[in-house]
């Protein structure tokens, strides 16, 4: 896990949703069943900020509006890097793990489906990522989620190691 989470305010941003998930649950009473949606939705600006929310309710619109305020509660900011990520990194959630690795310009983004919302909703363009154990989409996208929290920058590393950027690219 992290330890420096990267939280962001959600003023003035252009977030774009986009639909992870829907299942139809259902609720057995005595007077029969009760039938429900959750939906799963990933929120981002296409440039490093990204989020995801879970929405319950009754109708399905209504879980997917309550997904993207929930989402919209929880923004972090992810390091990018000229279009991919840093370096590779490994994360798992639950029982799902996923792998994502950094690609040269014009891959495009290498992912199935619930990684694949995520990484294009934070702007990655170009990555491969792969998907381990479960495909559960509520766990697949809060690992992918753990795994892009967890990628340091240049900057990050420099400052932790206690040298300018500088003195790394020029000796």
């Amino acid at each position: 896990m992290s330890t420096n989470i990267r939280k962001v305010k959600t003023s003035d941003l252009e977030l774009k949703d986009r639909l992870v998930s829907i299942q139809r649950v259902t609720k057995v009473t005595k007077g029969g069943r009760n039938f429900g949606f959750t939906a799963i939705v990933v929120v981002g600006n296409e440039d490093g900020i990204v989020g995801y929310g879970l929405g319950k309710a009754k109708e399905v619109t209504t879980a997917i509006a309550k997904g993207v305020e929930a989402a919209k509660k929880n923004l972090v900011k992810v390091p990018i890097y000229k279009g991919t990520i840093p370096h590779e990194q490994l994360a798992k959630f639950g029982g799902a793990e996923v792998f994502i690795k950094p690609a040269s310009h014009g891959t495009g983004v290498k992912a199935g489906g619930a990684m694949r919302a995520v990484l294009e909703s934070v702007g990655i363009t170009d990555v491969l990522a792969k998907s381990k154990g479960s495909s559960n989409p509520h766990n697949l996208v809060k690992a992918t989620i753990n795994a892009l929290l967890e990628l340091r920058d240049a900057r990050a590393v420099a400052e932790q190691r206690g040298v300018t950027l500088d003195k790394v690219f020029n000796g």
